[in-house]
């Protein structure tokens, strides 16, 4: 190392910007110190060749794929192939062949035009030939009240406050829907329910009425009763069983659409509701666009689908 020491020499001249630096006069030395740069060197940047023609495409192609849509998208039902209400019911009938009638059920499901951010739909309705008969329903209320005896006489499995929040922290929950007095819902909260019923769609609401004084009557309602909700621009409800006849289905699918229209036309004057598409289907066949006719010419007659 000392006899490469000649080969580097400094300047002894006054400390000014210019005359301080460090001198390099030999290859061995800039091999050396590469971090040093010479006096009078010029340094060029390197050019970065652009993207390609290709490269941009891609990247216009990838942007407009993470464009974002404000409304749920709806598929064009010119090209679509749809069924009459009672072709619908004799295909979905093939696939549940061998199946209880009490079993399976057909469900309706309602396709929105309608935006993402908008409000939702739901509540409950009483269909006028009931599909479910085996709901079973808690009533939050006090115990030794006249309404805790109407409800069970209405049918309620659940009736009381205390030892339902005791089942209900335990973990177990064995009722389809929950119904609370006004009074009682301050202890409901209290007990920290909305946790446990808010998940599983269970927690009393007044705008699904099932936070009411008249807990007998909500009871019998609710015993023939269904809920719906909008999820993603979609409302699905169970609308009959499969040994409905079609003009007992067709009953059902008309109240339900009616109670639909209500229900989107008192939402907000601001925010359209359009309904798009009727799919009927049930718990294992796939879904069939229906084209609003009871039948068509070559349907089988609804006393045949009765059977």
């Amino acid at each position: 190392m000392a006899s490469l020491l000649p080969l580097l020499r400094f300047s002894n001249t006054s400390r000014t910007p210019a005359t301080s630096a460090l001198r390099l006069e030999s290859p061995v030395a800039q091999f050396l110190c590469p971090w040093i740069q010479t006096r009078g060197a010029k340094t060029t940047k390197a050019s970065r060749p652009g993207p390609s023609a290709a490269a941009k495409a891609k990247d216009r192609k990838q942007a407009k794929r993470r464009k974002k849509y404000t409304t749920y998208k709806t598929e064009d039902l010119k090209k679509a192939q749809q069924y009459s209400l009672c072709d619908a019911m004799r295909y979905i009938r093939a696939v549940e062949v061998g199946k209880p009638p009490q079993g399976p059920k057909y469900d309706l499901h309602v396709h929105f035009k309608t935006k993402r951010d908008g409000a939702t739909i739901r509540g409950q309705m009483k269909l006028p030939h009931t599909v479910k008969t085996d709901i079973k329903v808690c009533v939050i209320c006090p115990p030794d009240s006249k309404d805790a005896m109407n409800a069970r006489a209405a049918g309620a499995v659940l009736v009381g406050e205390e030892d339902i929040f005791e089942t209900l922290k335990s973990g177990k929950i064995d009722f389809d829907r929950c119904i609370a007095q006004p009074g009682s819902m301050q202890k409901v909260t209290q007990a920290g329910l909305p946790r446990i019923l808010g998940p599983k769609g269970l927690m009393p609401s007044p705008k699904l009425g099932t936070v009411v004084e008249d807990v007998g009557h909500a009871v019998s309602n609710l015993m023939g009763g269904s809920i719906y909700r909008e999820r993603q621009g979609v409302v699905r409800m169970a609308v009959g069983q499969m040994g409905f006849t079609p003009d007992q289905l067709r009953a059902n699918i008309q109240a339900f659409i009616q109670q639909i229209r209500k229900e989107a036309g008192a939402i907000s004057e601001n925010i359209a509701k359009e309904i798009h598409e009727v799919v009927l289907s049930s718990t294992h066949s796939p879904g069939f666009s229906l084209n609003g006719e009871f039948k068509s010419q070559d349907s089988p007659s609804p006393q045949a689908l009765s059977v």
